[in-house]
């Protein structure tokens, strides 16, 4: 093969996990590259803070260096894998006001702060690809930024955090508490020794933003995404989950909300642990993998499925998006840019409608549970099933004299719901509230 002629500079910020597999693929697969792109990339730096450290035999030594703001002014491309806000932030955006393109894994950036980035890059002329942002290998962005764009997509519901559904998995799979579970997702590397980000939803809810972006032409922060963790799922749970054939999942789901005589028109984006029958596609997804389900006017319902984070499943994503940024830089182009011409507006949570699971303790004496099927149906909320059964003494006091109700309820405002729920709290009868899971996937 003959070498292509040409040269892009790359700067590569972190090298840490993915940004050494990265490294790797770029040295082992160098000659390839240039005759997909058209120029040869060469690494001129990789920036890290800790000079003395040892990276291992794919990152050189004689390319780190502790000056990342000279580096990224001296690049063509740049690579940032160094994820926080700053000073990722400030480097992407010093990068593209000096012209090199930006490839980017930094989910939290891009949640808390994309607009910033978008607006440099196209004040600048330059690109800023994403993709490993969002569910590591799966290609997910460029499929809802590219392919569907000639498409009308109503609806993105997706398991985007590898952690959570590695617990939730375990949970269901070997009757372990949400501790255990947890316990054994950190022995194996799924979880972080802080595993708050993702068992809180946080994590979760940065891909949301990014996807509810991307999918209805309209900028949503993390700010407008509502978000609830998994930390409060219990092995009770589980089993009412089995009980009625369905699974519990972490959820991303953001979706066009179309509006009628009491529900208002915008978008929706939000994370919370959910119910989804086990016949849906999604239910099957196990241990730390991801997948994204996309709803379409045209193209009908489309899954992605795959390896959600690692390093080598993470630097495929990156290598794509280096590829695609330096063609482009190689013939003169961009690539798509910010589109947000719908500015639709974010409806909250409590405006929505959903059917919901609701558990908890009451006193085992008669009339209880009118008061309770009273108290919804005060509120507009239909009752689908009742579950009862003795409970058993546990750390909130609930003891042999009570008893465990689970409830499944027809679709009803979250408002409401809430209402009720406060006035449930207020009733003797009732010793703990212990579940309020929505149902999905229906």
């Amino acid at each position: 093969m003959s070498q292509p002629p040409g040269e892009l500079k790359v700067v590569v910020l972190g090298a840490g996990t993915v940004g050494a597999e990265v490294l790797r693929i770029l040295a082992e697969q160098q000659e390839d590259l240039a005759h997909r792109i058209g120029a040869r990339l060469t690494v001129t730096a990789v920036a890290v803070q800790d000079l003395e450290r040892d990276r291992g035999p794919h990152v050189p030594r004689e390319l780190l260096t502790g000056d990342a703001s000279s580096a990224v002014r001296d690049a063509d491309l740049v690579i940032e894998l160094m994820g926080g806000i700053e000073p990722a932030r400030s480097l992407l955006l010093d990068a593209l006001r000096h012209g090199a393109a930006v490839v980017t894994a930094n989910k939290a950036l891009l949640a808390a702060d994309g607009p910033t980035l978008y607006e440099a890059a196209d004040a600048n002329g330059v690109d800023l690809y994403f993709e490993a942002a969002v569910a590591g290998a799966i290609p997910i962005v460029r499929p809802v930024r590219e392919s569907l764009a000639g498409d009308s997509i109503h609806r993105v519901l997706g398991i985007v955090n590898g952690t959570t559904n590695y617990i939730l998995d375990a949970m269901t799979r070997t009757g372990a508490d949400f501790e255990q579970a947890l316990a054994t997702a950190t022995e194996l590397g799924y979880a972080e020794a802080d595993p708050t980000a993702d068992v809180e939803g946080h994590d979760a809810a940065a891909k949301a933003s990014i996807l509810a972006s991307l999918a209805f032409h309209s900028r949503v922060g993390l700010e407008d995404v509502h978000c609830e963790g998994i930390t409060a799922v219990s092995s009770r749970d589980i089993e009412a989950a089995r009980r009625m054939g369905r699974t519990i999942k972490l959820l991303s789901i953001v979706e066009r909300v179309s509006g009628g005589a009491d529900e208002p028109a915008g978008i929706s984006a939000r994370v919370y642990p959910a119910l989804i029958p086990d016949a849906h596609p999604l239910a099957s997804v196990s241990e730390a993998y991801n997948a994204v389900f996309v709803e379409a006017e045209a193209a009908g319902s489309l899954m992605f499925y795959g390896q959600g984070a690692g390093g080598a499943p993470t630097a495929s994503a990156v290598l794509g998006d280096v590829v695609t940024a330096a063609r482009q830089r190689v013939r003169g182009g961009v690539g798509p840019r910010e589109s947000r011409y719908a500015g639709l507006e974010i409806v909250p949570l409590d405006q929505l409608r959903s059917k919901f699971y609701l558990g908890l303790h009451v006193h085992d004496e008669p009339g209880v549970l009118a008061q309770v099927a009273g108290t919804l149906s005060d509120h507009g909320i239909s009752i689908s099933t009742i579950h009862q059964e003795p409970a058993e003494g546990n750390d909130e006091g609930n003891t042999a004299d009570s008893a465990f109700i689970g409830i499944t309820t027809h679709r009803a405002r979250e408002q409401a719901m809430q209402s009720a729920l406060d006035v449930l709290r207020a009733r003797p009868v009732v010793m703990s509230i212990d579940s309020l899971l929505r149902i999905e996937g229906e």
